[in-house]
């Protein structure tokens, strides 16, 4: 009881503090050591900040160390914090970081490379709150005349300064230089290039003559449908021009990736942020939150919010100044990804459907075209494919010729079995191969479980199960006449009565899945009809068997009704057709059933695996 009442008081502790407060609470947070700048999609906080930077002495030689304390203001205060981020830079040039540490508490505080140079910085370890950090600088032999201490501090998640300048201190026998001034708590800072209101909404014309696009749904123009998702770029110069736009809660973006998988891409974001869009440029190292850059690559930005439609432009260099891995050069050829979804206060969620992704690489500095893409897989689309196929039309037709046509060809045989036995065998048959080849496509394509796919894989591992379980149930069955047979009768119609409705199932929930989400709602319609079709023809079956339907009484009322009115001799005895007339009227009628059918259901069939293959 001890322990539950402990599990449940973490519990409670994990969900107050579930708001993450910085983008990274480990502190491995080289990616700012440039720019100092937490990932947080805000601009620092311009109050002044309530915290001191101090340290033990002004004046050093090389080799000396000096005591680098921060801590709150005053004390007693509330301004206590989460993230740090200690530098010591030229104070002639602030670009450059000089010196090393050392630690005095590793629990609260580690050591960063930036650049080249070990433990040229200093971190948090955790968010936890701190109210004072201690570090020990130690000057370098090829020192500069005069260094100054810069620190970013992070209160909250949109609480933060960047920069704040610190204690400038000396060489011994050197004037310590101005002081330089501050804005805002932070110095040299520059977060965004400010942006530009877009006088009116992007136009697919020109699109694959004098720019490049992509565009979901294909063809759209963004000027005229609010529910195109829209990207085109043309090369200017040495640079690329990119337009973004697209329905969206949250933002809009792009990837260039070198494979059709996520990760190690490099990304652009339209991001939202009340009523005004940041253009950000990101990237991912694998299937991962992207990662905002802390250099800004873009330029010539501009914006427009218009009828919950998200649109930005902005151009890049095609080669930058900096060799930076994350960010790819613009004359070689990418995967173009297109993805949109929400974002609250500034921080990006995961993308509402799945990515629009360009069928073939395209070559971004290369000649105008109009790309298309699809937002399914490939390996997903035969996977859905293949299982329509498997249970909404073998699967059915096997069964219906085992429930209804067993007395149809009682003489005939193939291989020396049965007609309707050995058409149910082989049609089972493909469906069981059909649905091993179709359970297996997306653990190829997620290279494992599937967690955002919801009861879909659950059930459709039941479905596998059960599809196993019946041949196999099969080859133990008893004789024709052993006592026991009715048992294996009832649980082969049982199992696959249940394989058949879970797979249906499935399959309804399958094509609302983001790697496979097919128009609605006409597309559940055309699903439900091939259900309503097989249930009809199966219901028209079963009534006929039971004598409720029956052609050949039909034609034999008929026939002695016409018998007795053209007869002379109303005394005579009636004639009576014979019963294999009567049979195969019978026969001849659930053919007619059973051909209908079947061209009912490929036509359905057809049509969705069309609609699959355009999406």
């Amino acid at each position: 009881m001890e322990v539950l009442m402990k599990t449940g008081v973490v519990f409670v502790l994990l969900l107050v503090c579930l708001e993450t407060v910085i983008c990274y609470p480990n502190g491995k947070v080289t990616e700012s050591c440039g720019d100092m700048m937490p990932q947080h999609h805000h601009d620092p906080s311009t109050k002044a900040p309530p915290y001191t930077i101090i340290v033990d002495k002004i004046t050093f030689s090389p080799g000396d160390e000096i005591k680098v304390t921060l801590s709150v203001a005053a004390s007693g205060s509330t301004a206590n914090f989460r993230g740090f981020l200690i530098e010591a830079r030229n104070a002639g040039n602030l670009d450059e970081t000089i010196g090393s540490f050392k630690l005095i508490n590793s629990a609260i505080s580690q050591l960063l490379q930036c650049g080249d140079k070990d433990g040229s910085a200093v971190s948090h370890t955790s968010d936890s709150h701190k109210t004072a950090v201690q570090v020990i600088w130690v000057a370098p032999q090829d020192s500069p005349p005069s260094v100054q201490f810069l620190v970013t501090v992070v209160r909250k998640y949109k609480d933060y300064w960047v920069k704040i300048p610190g204690p400038v201190v000396s060489q011994n026998g050197v004037a310590p230089p101005p002081a330089r001034t501050t804005i805002g708590g932070s110095i040299g800072t520059k977060t965004t290039v400010p942006s530009s209101l877009l006088s009116q909404s992007f136009t697919s014309e020109g699109c694959g003559i004098r720019k490049s696009c992509l565009r979901d749904p294909a063809g759209c123009d963004p000027q005229n449908d609010v529910s195109c998702h829209f990207l085109s770029f043309w090369t200017e110069n040495r640079s690329v021009m990119f337009e973004l736009s697209g329905p969206a809660e949250g933002y809009v973006s792009f990837a260039l990736s070198l494979d059709k998988w996520m990760g190690n891409d490099d990304i652009y974001m339209c991001i939202r942020d009340v009523d005004k869009v940041d253009a950000k440029a990101a990237y991912v190292l694998g299937r991962t939150h992207p990662v905002m850059s802390s250099e800004n690559v873009l330029k010539d930005t501009a914006w427009r919010l218009s009828d919950g439609v998200i649109q930005c432009s902005f151009s890049r260099e095609i080669h930058l100044p900096t060799d930076d891995p994350k960010r790819f050069s613009l004359d070689q050829t990418y995967y173009v990804f297109m993805a949109h979804g929400r974002a609250e206060d500034g921080r990006t969620h995961r993308h509402d459907r799945q990515p629009l992704i360009s069928a073939n690489k395209k070559l971004v500095t290369g000649p105008p075209e109009d790309l298309r893409g699809s937002r399914s897989p490939l390996l997903i689309r035969y996977h859905g494919a293949i299982m329509l196929i498997a249970w909404m039309s073998t699967v059915s037709a096997g069964v219906i010729m085992a429930r209804y046509f067993k007395v149809d060809w009682p003489e005939s045989n193939i291989w020396g079995q049965k007609v309707w036995f050995q058409l149910h065998r082989m049609l089972m048959t493909l469906t069981v191969l059909l649905t091993l080849v179709g359970f297996v496509l997306p653990f190829m394509y997620r290279g494992g479980w599937s967690k955002r796919a919801g009861i879909h894989p659950y059930l459709g591992c039941v479905v596998m199960a059960l599809t196993v379980i019946q041949p196999v149930m099969a080859l133990f069955r008893p004789a024709p006449d052993a006592s026991r047979r009715y048992i294996f009768n009832w649980m082969h119609f049982g199992t696959g009565t249940l394989a058949q409705i879970v797979a249906v199932v499935t399959i309804f929930l399958g094509i609302h899945q983001q790697a496979l989400l097919l128009p609605a709602p006409w597309s559940t319609g055309v699903l439900a009809s091939i259900v309503v079709w097989f249930v009809v023809t199966d219901l028209i079956l079963e009534v006929h068997r039971r004598g409720f339907l029956s052609v050949g009484k039909y034609l034999k009322n008929v026939k002695i009704y016409t018998e007795h009115i053209n007869s002379e001799d109303k005394e005579e005895i009636l004639f009576v057709p014979e019963e294999n007339e009567t049979n195969s009227t019978e026969s001849c009628f659930k053919n007619i059933v059973l051909a209908i059918y079947l061209f009912g259901n490929l036509g359905f069939l057809t049509f969705l695996l069309w609609t699959i293959s355009e999406v």
